[in-house]
């Protein structure tokens, strides 16, 4: 087991994983500014007509070759200012961090570039938009909707529920009143309860029709309680948005990595080390 970080590494571990100090703020500040800057290089590098510029090209590269520098040396301190490297190396966002960086290095391989038998690990380019997924370290907003997402998750089960219902329903009834005719969509069940799903959530892709008056009376009810269904998601988790929700921790544990803590905490509750 490693000693816990001191010196310049708790120092840095302070300014990379902690947002209650002011270097801690200034840090996620200018790296929520890189990656949204590094998207954008990312979505600019897909268009056809930007890349076929040979200017635009090697801008857009040099970009890349900038950010990837720079979220490489960030990926570095946060092995070297944890006590525990691999346990950060393979949790979700040292995953993520890899895989920001990991694809522009590969482009250092021209065999990769050139090797027909390895075209497809070209694909590998577009996980560089892997990045954005850091950017719910800085949305303290995050938190506080997965917690009334999880406060009400009883009754949305019991919403879904009945939208599960009432699609199995109406697939069924439209089934037994479409599915007589020759040239009917409405060929079996799981078929008409797609159409039910598409014409609740009012999408209407109009890939199938009824052609009844009784089957377009169904439709119309459809229609109507898929309009009144969809507000109903929408007042469960405002209510409880609009409840007190605890305070969201931004101490992380320098020993085991953990983030839930009370505000006046002077200890880890996981691992029982000082924070």
């Amino acid at each position: 087991k490693s000693p816990p970080p001191t010196g310049w590494r708790r120092t840095v571990h302070t300014i990379i994983f902690e947002t209650d100090t002011q270097l801690g703020k200034i840090f996620d500040i200018v790296l929520l500014i890189a990656i949204l800057l590094s998207v954008a290089v990312v979505m600019l590098d897909s268009v056809e007509a930007i890349r076929a510029d040979p200017e635009y090209h090697t801008a857009l590269l040099t970009a890349e070759w900038i950010f990837t520098v720079l979220f490489t040396i960030e990926y570095i301190l946060r092995i070297l200012c944890v006590q525990r490297p691999v346990r950060y190396i393979f949790s979700f966002f040292g995953v993520v961090d890899l895989l920001a960086i990991l694809p522009t290095y590969l482009l250092l391989f021209p065999a990769i570039e050139r090797s027909h038998s390895l075209t497809t690990i070209r694909a590998l380019r577009l996980l560089r938009v892997f990045r954005i997924f850091k950017l719910a370290r800085f949305l303290s907003e995050a938190t506080a909707l997965k917690q009334a997402i999880w406060a009400a998750r009883a009754k949305v089960g019991v919403f879904l529920t009945t939208i599960v219902i009432v699609v199995v329903i109406m697939g069924s009834a439209m089934y037994v009143i479409e599915g007589t005719r020759p040239d009917s969509g409405f060929t079996s069940i799981p078929q008409s309860m797609y159409w039910a799903v598409v014409t609740m959530t009012t999408v209407g892709y109009g890939d199938i029709t009824p052609e009844t008056p009784l089957g377009k009376f169904l439709a119309a009810i459809i229609i109507l309680i898929g309009y009144s269904m969809i507000i109903v998601p929408t007042g469960i988790i405002s209510a409880e948005l609009s409840k007190p929700h605890k305070y969201i921790p931004t101490q992380v544990c320098p020993h085991c990595m953990h983030e839930d803590h009370a505000p006046d905490a002077k200890f880890c509750n996981q691992c029982g080390n000082p924070l």
